[in-house]
């Protein structure tokens, strides 16, 4: 019996921790992607406007 508590512990474990690293992967991923355009386009960052103030400003990651 303790051992089939182990083994469900380990998968949960092993599933929350792959789903963590593939959400970081795409994270990434859209990042590297993000900066290819901007360098291909010759730009310097994406503006994303201010809903409040109405302003551009260059968007953060």
């Amino acid at each position: 019996m303790p051992q089939i508590i182990l083994f469900i512990i380990v998968g949960v474990v092993a599933y929350v921790g792959y789903r963590s690293f593939t959400r970081e992967a795409e994270r990434v991923t859209a990042k590297v992607r993000r900066a290819e355009r901007q360098q291909a386009n010759g730009t310097h960052g994406t503006l994303v406007k201010d809903p409040k103030t109405g302003e551009y400003r260059l968007a953060k990651d």
